[in-house]
């Protein structure tokens, strides 16, 4: 018999194409009158499009958003917010957003409505991460969970291939950590293996017509899925690295998953069997590690992280941070698997289950 407590909490989802029509009277329910929109510089476009259909309910725009939310963009955004007046924060974007939108809600507690138009996740969850010198530090708080996510396919339309790509891997990669987390459930196992299973048939889809609705629609209830995962289990060693890499070397939030993905997977298999025969079935491959591998592959991902900037010399010091405070783990964490992992992870090798 399997034991387990299961407590969860979840923001209102409204999941439809054309979806941010129904924008004002979600801020009406939160009972807003002044919204700050939070963008990245290059998704100001989006947040301009926010603020003209909000009229006077619209504070102002601060479009300064960047990954890994460091100290000082956090910092700014919550100076900017009080200056305001603002009631409630509107993030339209990627999880770069939408964790700039946590960092001032976990301060100030004001309301955050999330517009996702990637396949971060993070708008389902109640994990925020601020970057202070070099290093990424994440917590969990009811306070920055979205009241509010308006999910429309339609907005993610227009993201490019590559980065459809990777955000959906990383979406993936927190459903199949959830499924061997050490507080998982039987609920959160469903939503896992039902959102692994709708981005790996989305994502292919993408790639001969960009603007597949099927497709894209697919991908964005998997995110969805995955992403409600992550927000109520824990995480482990493949969330433990990539928060390392990410905050220590400032390397891209998606393509740092979407690499270590398969590696994890690997160390983790002697442990967990029977979650990578469910993670294989729901990418339809023999083997999870090395069909999570080949799926990125396929697709055009980076598989290795010196290709996206990681410098060899900084493999020590990912061992050492992952070491002085790890997070629970199916397998124990050995120093020589761990560099044996990030060896082949940094030359992009194909995963191994014995390293």
């Amino acid at each position: 018999m399997q034991q387990f407590t299961f407590q969860s909490s979840f923001p209102r989802v409204v999941f439809e194409s054309g979806a941010i029509r129904h924008l004002e009277r979600e801020v009406e329910l939160l009972g807003a009158s002044k919204a700050l929109v939070l963008s990245t510089p290059d998704q100001a476009h989006y947040a301009e499009m926010v603020a003209d259909r909000l009229g006077s309910r619209c504070a102002g725009i601060f479009a300064n958003a960047v990954m890994h939310v460091p100290i000082e963009v956090a910092r700014a955004a919550r100076d900017e917010a009080r200056r305001l007046g603002a009631d409630c924060a509107i993030a339209i974007g990627g999880g770069s957003t939408t964790g700039l939108g946590k960092a001032i809600a976990l301060e100030s507690a004001l309301p955050i409505l999330a517009i996702p138009t990637t396949y971060a996740g993070s708008e389902m969850t109640p994990i925020y991460g601020i970057t202070d010198a070099g290093l990424k530090k994440t917590g969990r708080d009811i306070r920055v969970l979205p009241r509010a996510v308006l999910y429309d396919p339609e907005l993610t339309t227009t993201l490019p291939f590559a980065m459809s790509v990777t955000s959906g891997i990383n979406a993936i990669a927190h459903a199949a950590e959830g499924l061997y987390a050490q507080d998982t459930n039987p609920i959160m196992d469903l939503l896992a293996i039902e959102g692994i299973s709708a981005l790996a048939k989305g994502l292919p889809k993408l790639k001969t017509n960009l603007e597949d609705r099927e497709g894209r629609s697919g991908c964005l209830y998997g995110a969805w899925l995955c992403g409600t995962v992550l927000g109520n289990v824990g995480m482990a060693l493949h969330h433990k690295l990539c928060h390392t890499l990410g905050g220590s070397f400032d390397l891209p939030h998606a393509q740092t998953h979407t690499v270590i993905l398969p590696y994890a997977l690997a160390y983790n298999a002697p442990a967990v069997p029977a979650v990578m025969r469910r993670i294989a079935d729901a990418i339809g491959t023999e083997d999870a590690p090395t069909g999570m591998w080949q799926l990125a592959k396929e697709l055009g991902a980076p598989v290795s992280l010196r290709d996206i900037g990681m410098p060899y010399e900084g493999i020590d010091r990912v061992l050492e941070l992952t070491m002085m405070s790890a997070y629970p783990n199916p397998r124990p964490l050995d120093r020589a698997a761990l560099r044996a992992l990030l060896e082949r992870a940094f030359a992009g090798e194909l995963p191994q289950s014995n390293q």
